[in-house]
């Protein structure tokens, strides 16, 4: 049996999962990595899609029992767990009801959104998980905020939900930096695909003054909007 096909019998067997992970991991990506997440749990330096690898192998198999055997201690083992979600085949509902016991486990950026990106069981029925993500957006924990808001921004800026999306960041009011910046990556994304629904909304946006400018940044940052535009936001820019 080759290795591949061994792994998929370690479902539930987190030391055998931690042996894999000590095996991928490398130290100077470890170093590198680990100054970009401030305030993460401790990281083995493996690499994300060495880590995508494992998850999909994991969910192939009994992916229920590996994520109920016990939680991640450490920033790879608790991606990992996120990632099986997103890889793994069942109804919406279900992945669902385990997207929602996994979310509290976010404490980074990182893993936030590399979560959210996987989560492609999204298309399957949109409506569904808009009803599900609206209260993350009034959570008063910051990375709750900040996995809603990434959702809207990895699935949902469509013209199908482009004014909701607009009208729920609108809305969004934690003041936590992770939160704001998501935000303001999001609004940027907006203008990028629908520059004039977005313009529209501007002029008239209640935000707060740093992700409504980090948004502004952000798009005149962009390479796909030109000159004459970029000044046109400038202008708009909060003193």
């Amino acid at each position: 049996m080759g290795r591949a096909d061994a792994s998929l019998n370690m479902e539930w067997d987190w030391e055998a999962v931690r042996k894999e992970l000590q095996a991928m991991a490398e130290p100077e990506y470890r170093a590198f990595a680990s100054g970009l997440i401030p305030g993460g749990t401790p990281m083995l330096g493996v690499r994300l899609p060495a880590l995508r690898g494992l998850a999909k192998r994991i969910a192939r198999g009994d992916w229920r029992a590996f994520f109920r055997a016990e939680k991640g201690k450490c920033f790879e083992e608790t991606l990992l767990r996120g990632m099986v979600i997103g890889y793994a085949k069942a109804g919406v509902d279900e992945l669902l009801a385990y997207t929602e016991a996994f979310v509290p486990e976010i404490g980074d950026w990182s893993t936030c959104d590399s979560f959210c990106n996987t989560l492609k069981f999204v298309r399957k029925d949109p409506e569904r998980v808009w009803a599900f993500l609206r209260p993350y957006f009034s959570s008063e924990r910051e990375f709750d905020v900040r996995f809603g808001v990434v959702m809207l921004l990895d699935h949902f800026i469509q013209e199908a939900f482009i004014d909701r999306v607009l009208e729920t960041l609108d809305n969004v009011r934690h003041t936590g930096y992770y939160a704001q910046m998501a935000v303001a990556w999001a609004l940027a994304e907006c203008y990028a695909r629908f520059p004039e629904r977005t313009m529209a909304y501007l002029p008239n946006s209640r935000l707060d003054t740093f992700p409504f400018n980090k948004a502004l940044q952000k798009m005149i940052e962009s390479r796909r909007i030109c000159g004459e535009e970029k000044e046109r936001l400038r202008a708009m820019k909060r003193r």
